[in-house]
This record gives C-alpha cells, structure tokens and sequence, in this order.
C-alpha cells in the first residue's frame, strides 16, 4: 500500500515537472557547472523537523490544503532577489492552483538601495533609508529585512506592483505594513484604484493591518499626520510590508540586505517580532559571503554566530527545519587586482559543520561551481560578473534552477508517509 501511494505521489510531480518545464537537465546548463555535484547532502543525517516539514509539503501539494512559510535568508545574492525568484516560481508550481501571498517584501528603493525587479515601487517626497550592515544609529530599530526607510516629509508616498509583468499572478486583501510612528501620532494610509482610501483596520506589534475589500495588485501608502506635523514633526518608519491572502499553499519569502552577514541580524532588534507574520516551516540559510571577507574569518566564530541565529527562529518557530547553502566562490580586489578569497574553503567547512550539528540538509553551491577560483571560469562564461563575487542575471537563473532541481529530487526520494 505505501508502495502505491508513493509511486502515485512521484507520478504527479513528475507530471507537474514535465508540463511546466522545471527540470533543470544537463542541456539547459552551462560546462561550468558540476552537475554532478548538483545535490542535497546530508552530514549528519535528517532531523525530524524535515519529515515535518515534508509532511507539510505532502498536504499542499497532494490535498491542496495547509499553508507553508519558506523563509531564504541572505546577503545582496538574495536582496536582488533574481535566484530566489526562480526558485519562488517553481515552487509556486508545486500549489497546483493554490493562490498563496507572495511573501515579506521592503520598497527598497524608498530607502535609495536596488528592489527586486519582479516587483515595482515607486516613490515621492523625501525618505532616509538605512541597512543595518552600514549603519552606526541605532536609534530606531531594525526587523526582519535589517533595512528601514523613514520620513517626516507630510508629501511622502510610495507606490507597490506586485505584478509589473502580464502574468498578475500575486494578490492580497490582508495587507500588513510593518512599521512605526516613533511619536504616535501618525498613521499609513492606503489608496487603491487612485481614489478609494483606507485606514487600518487593526493595529498590533508589528504595525498596522489592511482589510481590503476586495484583492488587489497594487496599492499607494501616503501618512496620515496629526495637526501637530508642522511644529513637533513625527517620524513614520517602514521596515516591511506583508501582503498576505486567506489562500493555502506554499508562501516563499526572500530576506536580503546588501553587505549583511550574520550578525547584521543578530543586532536587529524586531527580527523576531517581524518573524512571527510568516514563521517559518524551512529555513534556506544563505547567508556567508560578506563573514567571509573578513580578515580574522573563522569557522568557530562563524557556527557561534548562527546558533545565535538559529536560537531566534527557534523561539518563533520551534520546530523549523533548516537547509544551509555554502558561499559561492570569490575574489577580494585589493589596489586594483582581485586574489581569490581562500576563506571561501573556510566557510564550506563551517557550513559542513552547521549542517551535521543540526541534522540540516546541505547544497554546497561552492563544490557544484568548481570550487576555489572556479568564479574565474564562471565570469568567462558571463554568468558572473566583474566584481567575481555577484552574478549576471543569467548566472543567477542557473543557481536557481540548480537549487530547485536538487530540492526536488531530495523531496521525492523522502518517503514519509504513514
């Protein structure tokens, strides 16, 4: 019997592969990459918080029923959010139909840094933006995305497309703007259609809840002031926005800053009160590349600093699985010329060793690119670019599907059923 249901339960997958077209095969990738290495391993075996997490995977995607939060946590590789949207997109697949929100996102152009490309903002009047791997106020707290932007300025507005393509694929009804008024005496309001306004329907700790009337792709926050504004301004502050859905499926959210590591968001102190809107079933770690330019780079230092963070997920979520990315190879540039960066075998040994010690699956992106000075060969290809750290927008496609295609494999041969 569990023979049958396994094989029907592959059968459909591999149909939902086939007609959208997933499967990341050898044709489809560039000689730079190892496909042979091209999959999850497992240090120190699999903990039960991935049989659960899997179990919930199965309730989706064969019932149709169940929400999972997907949390892929990094640096600039992820605020770009180019392969992470690739892997968000395959994943959506996996709903079969399901509408589920798209996930956490930050207008970060509002705080005059780069926004991902799959979803658009707009802005006017004046805002201050600040990243918490650059700062040294900490005056007003950071969340979960270890970037804010805030403004005093009774003209300020910003704009959010979902949806810039023709696709219209995300929507939401319960909109969650995360933020404060540092003075209480302000509040964001909402404008849908350019004329119908809205003011919170709740507030709680984490900012103000929208319940829109009907679901919607786009949406303009203005400020509401108190009468006040002009003699004892206030500060509005947003740090995140959630534009979350009634919808079950699978919810894959991205969190990056450019410059963050580690401890960036170990010193953001609302990451958790953030946290608790999407806890997440799956932690995607990929946060390394910006520890391991530093000089005194250690991989002792390196797990200390994740255990810390892992502690904070546990506390909001604490039966979390968690799946650890190493850093991909690297060159430091020092008076004009780029030398490989050898931290880069530290780093895919602590990753070893946070992957055995939590009993964590592994996708060693450092071994499936060649190795140390394989950027090298990857920039030659024009899959990376001149930086020899980030990649071309092609280079990150290929990272994407590589990861889908080896997530997918290790959840099919996971037979966990009853």
């Amino acid at each position: 019997m569990r023979s049958t249901v396994v094989y029907i339960y592959k059968l459909i997958l591999l149909l939902i592969i086939v007609l959208v077209g997933l499967c990341a095969n050898a044709q489809a990738l560039p000689q730079v990459a190892q496909l042979d290495s091209n999959f999850i391993r497992l240090p120190g075996g699999q903990s039960l918080d991935v049989l659960r997490f899997f179990q919930k995977m199965d309730s989706v995607v064969l019932l149709g029923k169940g929400r999972v939060n997907v949390l892929h946590i990094g640096g600039s590789h992820v605020q770009a959010d180019t392969y992470t949207n690739v892997i968000r997109q395959y994943m959506d697949s996996l709903n079969r139909g399901l509408q589920p929100p798209r996930g956490f996102i930050f207008p970060f152009s509002v705080a005059k840094t780069n926004t991902p490309s799959n979803y658009r903002v707009r802005k006017g009047g004046e805002w201050t933006g600040r990243r918490a791997a650059a700062t040294k106020f900490w005056d007003i707290p950071y969340g979960l995305n270890a970037t804010i932007a805030f403004t005093t300025d009774t003209s300020a507005w910003f704009s959010i497309n979902l949806n810039p393509d023709s696709l219209k694929r995300w929507s939401t009804n319960k909109l969650h703007i995360v933020g404060q008024s540092r003075q209480g005496r302000c509040e964001p309001l909402i404008t849908l259609a350019d004329t119908l306004q809205f003011l919170p329907t709740a507030k709680d700790s984490c900012g103000w809840i929208f319940s829109l009337p009907f679901p919607t792709d786009m949406f303009k926050l203005t400020v509401k002031w108190d009468s006040l504004q002009t003699q004892h301004p206030d500060t509005f502050v947003i740090s995140g926005i959630f534009p979350d859905n009634d919808e079950d499926g699978i919810v894959y959210t991205s969190i990056g800053a450019n410059g963050a590591s580690v401890p960036t968001y170990l010193k953001c102190a609302d990451f958790e009160r953030d946290l608790k809107l999407t806890p997440p079933d799956l932690a995607v770690f990929a946060i390394g590349i910006n520890d391991a330019t530093q000089w005194d780079f250690t991989d002792s230092l390196f797990v200390s600093n994740y255990d810390l963070l892992i502690q904070r997920i546990q506390r909001v979520s604490p039966h979390c699985a968690f799946l650890f990315i190493t850093n991909n190879d690297s060159y430091q540039k020092k008076r004009r010329r780029y030398y490989v960066n050898k931290h880069g075998l530290v780093a895919q040994r602590a990753f070893y060793i946070l992957a055995e010690k939590y009993h964590a699956p592994l996708w060693d992106l450092f071994e499936i690119m060649g190795g140390l000075t394989s950027m090298q060969e990857w920039q030659m290809a024009h899959l990376a670019k001149k930086d020899k750290v980030h990649f071309t927008p092609a280079g990150y496609e290929v990272i994407g599907k590589m990861f889908f295609d080896a997530f997918l494999d290790y959840y099919l041969e996971s037979e966990i059923f009853d």
